[in-house]
């Protein structure tokens, strides 16, 4: 399949960004629903499931996300010189991402990420994970620095070793530059086992980026509910075990306590911001600087 005329991959085989959270709701299920006025089927109903551009992002997503495509994209993003800006006005900027053909809402980014981060305050969790709920989908701002779909959003994996089976799609990884290389088709790779996640670059997107952005601010606990909450292939799959550590394991417990929230928490009923504004006002100042460099 040609990536599009110019011979440059497609930016955006996705008719929006949620296409990709569809394909995980259709793979995993889960009965313990946050949302009490849907049920977990009910979630991203289309017509007909866009299957066909879901397996074109992965196909994308899996040929270029190399090693050295996720070092290089480390160097140019983490030196955060896009620009730097308050919580707020980084709120309206990622609104520009809204998108009319998300079948569950049509709620703006930052409302969608309340519904989030207050389904969390609900059940009586700790202020810093209401808090992470708020921002774990921020690192989609790299769409409008243009970055491409596949670089930004999709299930996260280990590069620098050999790919899991268990990741989506496992057949789109025979085109990706690491598959016939023998520094990074092995179990281990690049890596040691049990070394550690610190001491894994997984494929780049949204995740790591926000981690980044938020590792001076927030607890650990959070930071790994940031830095993994795409990372399927193990908190789902249990996949890559053999790179982790027993710290990690521990704190993965973590993960798995925010994933449902992140998938089920979506409603129609929008959040009354002028009623909430107080609270989170008083959130984002406890932990956060007055701008954040993006």
């Amino acid at each position: 399949m040609m990536d599009n005329v110019n011979g440059q991959p497609n930016p955006a085989p996705l008719e929006s960004l949620d296409q990709w959270e569809d394909d995980l709701l259709q793979r995993y299920p889960d009965p313990a629903n946050i949302n009490k006025e849907k049920s977990t089927a009910e979630f991203r109903n289309y017509a007909t499931p866009p299957r066909d551009t879901v397996r074109e992002f992965y196909r994308l997503n899996h040929t270029y996300q190399s090693y050295a495509f996720v070092k290089q994209k480390e160097q140019e993003f983490l030196s955060f010189n896009k620009r730097e800006m308050s919580v707020w006005d980084a709120f309206d900027f990622l609104n520009q991402l809204v998108d009319d053909s998300d079948p569950d809402t049509d709620l703006d980014q930052f409302q969608h990420l309340l519904q989030t981060s207050e389904a969390i305050r609900a059940d009586g969790h700790p202020d810093w994970m209401v808090l992470t709920g708020l921002f774990h989908d921020m690192g989609k701002v790299l769409c409008l620095f243009g970055e491409p779909q596949w670089a930004v959003v999709g299930d996260t994996f280990p590069v620098g070793c050999a790919f899991s089976d268990k990741i989506v799609f496992p057949e789109f990884f025979k085109n990706n530059p690491d598959i016939n290389n023998p520094d990074y088709n092995t179990k281990y790779g690049v890596y040691e086992p049990n070394c550690g996640l610190h001491d894994v670059h997984l494929s780049w997107g949204h995740d790591e980026y926000i981690y980044q952005i938020m590792k001076d601010h927030l607890p650990e606990p959070a930071l790994y509910m940031l830095r993994y909450h795409s990372f399927y292939p193990q908190h789902r799959e249990h996949a890559y075990g053999h790179l982790m550590n027993a710290h990690d394991v521990e704190m993965f417990k973590w993960v798995d306590l925010f994933n449902p929230y992140d998938l089920y928490s979506k409603s129609p009923v929008p959040p009354d911001w002028k009623v909430l504004r107080p609270y989170y006002e008083d959130l984002v100042a406890k932990y956060l600087p007055s701008t954040l460099k993006f």
